[in-house]
């Protein structure tokens, strides 16, 4: 269950401009950017672009990932 947080102003409009672009609820686009910075502390030899995008792609629906197939194994 969500818990009423407060947050700045300024960090909830930069939230819900980038939830719209990023087809995320403005508390989910809280969320993620908490689990970057989380991830980013870590593991600080990652670099965040790295980091972003291996979690945006956990959250993507396994039956539209596209397999990985090794380079040794293409004909």
């Amino acid at each position: 269950m969500g818990m009423p947080v407060r947050i700045d102003e300024n960090l909830y409009e930069l939230a819900k401009s980038e939830a719209k672009s990023e087809h995320r609820t403005i508390a989910g686009q809280i969320e993620f950017w908490a689990k970057v910075g989380r991830a980013a502390i870590d593991n600080p030899d990652l670099p965040v672009s790295f980091i972003t995008e291996a979690l945006a792609s956990l959250s993507e629906p396994r039956e539209q990932g596209t397999p990985f197939v090794p380079r040794s194994r293409k004909s």
